[in-house]
């Protein structure tokens, strides 16, 4: 095992990234957390922090040889696909070790009444048919793809406000920041009215409590599944990256 001091690049954007970003700084070590930069107000965080694309595979290589990266942990969303296929692709380019901290995805229970479709568009197929009120917790990059389905009211919950109005004629925008409380999500969808609640199976708990709601109100949910991503090292854990970190050498120079 080499004994160069570890020089991390955590890909954030998740409350997991933000742990691991204490985490890394309460230990001494040196990192740098990085994020797309859609998110208007980034959680504040304790390390380095850079904002903006890579330039795919080639750039986030580039990166990784020019800043004498030797550790990548991915903790990005579950739903962050493209990155996670880009760091697999340029950390074995590299030869740096890449980990990826996630979460189990979650999975239906009694007295749920899920509906699994594939993707997005496969989601929006589902809400084809009459006008209900729906409460759809995507984010905001993907509202466009729900405008042919214009019937609907559509309840929803961002982090940041909308660059533009959302396409559909009937709709609320409540801007706030998880996690949230079963009992404020329950609330939240009977002053809505709220018939069907359509979301992507992030997993974790900072956004299970809608979940938990739709289940005690006995509502439906639209749950998208995860991309498919290549094989890699997973853990679920800040202590399992840094027992990571600590027990995998490398060999690259500094």
């Amino acid at each position: 095992m080499s004994d160069i001091a570890p020089n991390l690049l955590i890909l954030g954007g998740t409350t997991e990234a933000t742990a691991l970003s204490a985490a890394v700084h309460d230990a001494g070590l040196r990192a740098v957390i990085s994020f797309a930069g859609r998110v208007e107000r980034p959680v504040r965080q304790p390390i380095d922090r850079r904002i903006g694309g890579f330039g795919g595979v080639v750039g986030l290589a580039s990166y990784l040889q020019d800043q004498r990266i030797t550790h990548v942990i991915d903790a990005t969303h579950p739903f962050a696909a493209q990155m996670s296929r880009n760091a697999i692709a340029a950390c074995a380019q590299t030869d740096v070790p890449l980990i990826a901290l996630t979460r189990a995805p979650w999975t239906p229970v009694a007295g749920d009444r899920w509906q699994s479709v594939l993707d997005i568009p496969a989601a929006c197929a589902a809400l084809q048919g009459a006008a209900q009120r729906v409460m759809l917790a995507v984010g905001r990059m993907h509202l466009a793809d729900f405008a042919p389905n214009p019937q609907h009211f559509y309840l929803l919950r961002l982090v940041d406000g909308p660059a533009s109005p959302p396409p559909f004629p009937d709709h609320q925008v409540i801007v706030s920041r998880g996690p949230f409380s079963t009992a404020d999500d329950k609330a939240l969808m009977q002053r809505f009215e709220i018939d069907c609640v359509v979301s992507k199976n992030a997993g974790g708990q900072g956004a299970y409590a809608k979940i938990e709601a739709a289940r005690e109100l006995g509502l439906p949910v639209i749950m998208i599944d995860r991309p498919d991503i290549p094989p890699r090292h997973e853990v679920f854990s800040v202590q399992d990256v840094l027992d990571w970190v600590a027990h995998t050498g490398t060999d690259r120079g500094v």
